[in-house]
């Protein structure tokens, strides 16, 4: 029993057509966040294509871990704990002197 070759032929294009929706997705999921870090980092975001090529994503690595980014740092918002000025020291209460001692 041998399976309708016309069959087998749309089987496996509907199993390409998912491997190449699944393949798109993947890349769009890989090259969206490195066009916007070479964005940031102050180079072409046209480099995040680099990572389709293979070695292109090691070579992209390197190349933003070692060069100058053109770029002004951020603010970093942390919290702050509130400023209190400094008190003076407290004084102990002040006694009354002592009857002479006859």
């Amino acid at each position: 029993m041998h399976p309708d070759p016309s069959q087998t032929l749309h089987f496996l294009a509907i199993i390409l057509g998912f491997y190449a929706l699944f393949f798109l997705a993947i890349l769009v999921a890989i090259v969206v966040p490195v066009w916007f870090i070479c964005k940031k980092a102050g180079f072409s975001p046209w480099l995040a294509f680099l990572v389709i090529v293979p070695f292109g994503g090691l070579v992209l690595l390197y190349v933003l871990a070692f060069a100058d980014w053109k770029v002004i740092p951020a603010p970093q918002f942390a919290y702050m704990p509130p400023y209190y000025p400094p008190q003076p020291p407290i004084q102990p209460p002040a006694q009354p002197p002592l009857p002479p001692q006859i």
